[in-house]
C-alpha cells in the first residue's frame, strides 16, 4: 500500500493533459505515452483528440479522449474524479490549453479579453481545483501548468495573452511553495515559439492583424520554432527532475535572464521589437 503513495514517474502513472488534442498538449500525451504512463486527452476538438488517443493505444500504450471546455469547472471536476475513480490514483495533470489574440491592445473587445482569460487563467485554475484536493488526500502528484516566455517578460502585439501566461507563472511560483509540504509538486513549462496551430492563431483564438499569411510566417520563422514533440521529450525530463520553471527551447533562457539582470533592458528588447514590427507591418 506504500508504494502507491508515491508518485509515478512515468510508468504505471495516470495524467491529465487538457488541449491534448493537438500541438503541445498532443505531443506531451504521445510522450507521456511512450513513457508508460495512462493519459487522459481533454479537448474541444474531441474527433481530433480520439485520433491522437487511437494512435497511443494502437502504439500499445493507454489513452482515452474526453470532450471538455476547461471554463465548465463542474465538467472539470467531473472529469478528475472519474479519472482517479477509474486508475485509482492522479500522478499529473497538465493545464496546458489555451489560445492567443495576437493584435494590439487597442483592437482589442471585452470578449476577446473575457475568452483569453477564461480558457488562458480560469481554465489553469479550474484544473488545479479539481485536482488539488485529490492529490491532497493521495498524498501526491505533480500540477504542471503550461505558461510561455511571454509570461516571463514583456510581450507587445500579445498584451492580453503576456497577461494570462504572467498570471500563470506567479500562481505557479506562489502554489509550489504552498503545496511542497503536502509532498505536491507544481511546475510551469514556459515555451518559446513552438511550431503548434496557435502561431496562426488556432481554431480558438484569431490573430486580428492586417498581415499577409506569407509574412506572419516568415516572423516566427526568424524565431527558430521547435518542433512540439522535442519540447515534450525536454519537458517531461525536466518535470521528472520537478523543475520549477521550465524554458524549452534552452537558448530562450538568455532573454529571461537579461530581463532579470535588468528589467530596463527586457523593456528596451520588448520595444525594439515592437517597432521593428510596427514599420514592418504597419501597425496602429
Amino acid at each position: 500500500m506504500e508504494l502507491n503513495k508515491k508518485i509515478r514517474i512515468y510508468g504505471g502513472a495516470t495524467a491529465i493533459v487538457t488541449g491534448g488534442a493537438s500541438g503541445i498538449g498532443k505531443a506531451l500525451a504521445q510522450e507521456l505515452a511512450r513513457r508508460g504512463c495512462e493519459v487522459v486527452l481533454a479537448d474541444l476538438q474531441i474527433e481530433m483528440a480520439e485520433d491522437v488517443a487511437s494512435e497511443i493505444r494502437d502504439s500499445g500504450g493507454k489513452a482515452k479522449a474526453v470532450n471538455l471546455d476547461v471554463t465548465d469547472f463542474p465538467a472539470m471536476e467531473r472529469l478528475v474524479q472519474e479519472t482517479f475513480d477509474r486508475t485509482g490514483r492522479l500522478d499529473y495533470i497538465f493545464n496546458n490549453a489555451g489560445i492567443a489574440i495576437g493584435c494590439t491592445a487597442n483592437h482589442y473587445t471585452i470578449s476577446d479579453w473575457n475568452k483569453i482569460i477564461d480558457i488562458n487563467l480560469r481554465g489553469v485554475v479550474n484544473g488545479i481545483q479539481a485536482a488539488y484536493f485529490i492529490m491532497i488526500e493521495q498524498g501526491f502528484g505533480h500540477i504542471v501548468n503550461t505558461a510561455s516566455m511571454a509570461g516571463l517578460m514583456p510581450n507587445p502585439v500579445n498584451v492580453a495573452y503576456a497577461a494570462t501566461k504572467h498570471a500563470v507563472v506567479g500562481l505557479s511560483l506562489s502554489l509550489r511553495t504552498e503545496a511542497a509540504h503536502m509532498g505536491i509538486r507544481v511546475s510551469v513549462i514556459c515555451p518559446g515559439v513552438i511550431r503548434t496551430p496557435i502561431l496562426e492563431g488556432g481554431k480558438y483564438g484569431k490573430i486580428n492583424m492586417n498581415i499577409p499569411q506569407e509574412k506572419l510566417c516568415e516572423m516566427w520563422e526568424e524565431l527558430k520554432p521547435m518542433a512540439p514533440d522535442v519540447l515534450a521529450k525536454k519537458a517531461l525530463n525536466a518535470v521528472a527532475k520537478n523543475r520549477a520553471i521550465i524554458i524549452v527551447p534552452s537558448f530562450w533562457k538568455l532573454l529571461w535572464w537579461l530581463n532579470r539582470l535588468s528589467p530596463a533592458l527586457g523593456m528596451a528588447f520588448a520595444k525594439n521589437r515592437f517597432k521593428k514590427m510596427q514599420k514592418e507591418f504597419d501597425l496602429l
